[in-house]
């Protein structure tokens, strides 16, 4: 038989809480990404191809974001070095040719 009274509930630490909301911030958002698919949840065909669309153009992004820095780069060193080749020229003159 049960025992009348008030039922014990277990209390949970704060490090223990802040954990689990941790945890299950990160789990919705890759649900909502769409890298958490589990058996029953139904997701429609378009909302997975549109998913599936967005994560491609994110990779797409991430590699326009790392040429453009790299031609950024690029251009910084070619500017500095014909700079460094012009001021050169200055300093010694014309190159003239004798004969």
């Amino acid at each position: 038989m049960a025992k009348a009274g008030p039922r014990k509930t277990n209390a949970y630490g704060a490090q223990f809480k802040a954990t689990a909301v941790r945890l299950l911030s990160r789990w919705r958002k890759q649900a909502r990404e769409g890298t958490i698919v589990t058996k029953g949840v139904k997701i429609d065909a378009h909302t997975t191809a549109e998913l599936k669309r967005l994560r491609e153009l994110e990779k797409r992004y991430k590699v326009l974001r790392e040429e453009h820095a790299l031609l950024k780069k690029a251009i910084r060193f070619a500017s500095a070095r014909k700079r460094r080749s012009s001021s050169l020229s200055k300093q010694t003159g014309p190159n003239i040719k004798s004969r």
